[in-house]
């Protein structure tokens, strides 16, 4: 619930404009004055343009300069949304942050094809910009270009030409290996205008967050904390905890003693554990609160940290307490 999420430490939600584009309709939530009071959220609210669903659809979609024609995971209607289209349905949805439309890049890609993409994202990029409403909702821009360097050196190039008000990086985690992965967010995010806010898109792990921010990211989103918790497996400041396993069943202790959640304040493990065991509906909403209160403290207490001129201190901490390599540098 809201609430739930309010007490976790959340101070910001994604809302996925694919999504609510097809159901309940961009229209229907307009007409209840936008996102923030449809579902009883007033803090910040960013949406994405749909672009990497569009992406992962694959077979059933279609790109051309004009926009993306795809069918409906829904009902195989046909669809079609161009960068005017992706502002438009946000600006219903009513968010403070949109996201420009963008050509996610896959994994592998040749250098051709990925140049074209990112090229095509640039002028996708200058259109949504010059769609962008007198609303005061904010309009990042996304930095596409594959695992090439330079091709992600001259998306941001325009698109800091082109002027955002934020700016992403897009295309990673998107089937690479982790270490290509960190090697293309230390090529990149290093470039990205400090002056603006820094969005690392569908990342990560806790080990990535730290990771991010090492390398100056502000702001992550991604589906783990939730899906994980529907999974068992759960984010505890001395690692991964997989809650099905038998080693739980009469362990009396809180998820983790260093947590001061809602779920970690009343239940214990062997409790967790025979709720997911049961499939219990109850047992995936604790875990969910649990994972993203971990990830919200996480990154409270690396806010805190670089406040206090500690985050190195902070980043050898946090890989020693699982006895991980990773901040040997």
């Amino acid at each position: 619930t809201p609430e739930n999420l309010v007490e976790a430490g959340a101070q910001i939600i994604l809302g996925n404009t694919y999504h609510l584009f097809l159901r309940p309709g961009h229209e229907l939530i307009r007409s209840f004055g936008g996102l923030h009071r449809f579902m009883h959220w007033d803090r910040p609210i960013l949406t994405d343009s749909g672009g990497f669903q569009i992406f992962s659809l694959q077979d059933l979609a279609k790109i051309t300069e004009e926009g993306a024609t795809f069918r409906s995971h829904l009902d195989g209607s046909r669809q079609f949304l161009s960068p005017e289209d992706a502002i438009r349905v946000q600006e219903a949805l009513g968010s403070d942050i949109m996201m420009v439309l963008d050509t996610c890049i896959p994994y592998p890609a040749d250098r051709d094809t990925a140049a074209r993409a990112t090229a095509l994202t640039g002028r996708w990029a200058r259109r949504c910009r010059d769609a962008q409403p007198e609303t005061g909702q904010l309009l990042f821009g996304i930095v596409q270009g594959g695992m090439y360097p330079d091709l992600r050196r001259t998306a941001l190039d325009q698109l800091t030409a082109i002027g955002f008000d934020g700016y992403a990086l897009g295309g990673l985690s998107v089937g690479e290996p982790k270490e290509l992965m960190l090697e293309m967010l230390a090529a990149t995010a290093d470039h990205l205008p400090a002056t603006h806010p820094r969005y690392l898109m569908g990342v990560g792990t806790p080990e990535d967050l730290v990771e991010g921010v090492f390398h100056g990211i502000d702001m992550f989103d991604c589906v783990m904390p939730t899906r994980n918790a529907r999974n068992g497996m759960l984010f505890t400041s001395q690692g991964r905890v997989v809650i099905k396993n038998a080693c739980f069943q009469q362990d009396q202790r809180p998820l983790d003693e260093n947590c001061g959640c809602y779920t970690c304040r009343h239940f214990s493990r062997a409790y967790l554990r025979h709720l997911f065991q049961s499939r219990e509906i109850l047992a995936y909403q604790l875990n969910s609160i649990h994972n993203i209160s971990y990830y919200c403290t996480l990154m409270a207490g690396m806010r805190d940290a670089i406040r206090a001129d500690r985050f190195l201190a902070f980043r050898r901490q946090f890989y020693a307490q699982r006895n991980q390599p990773g901040a040997e540098h």
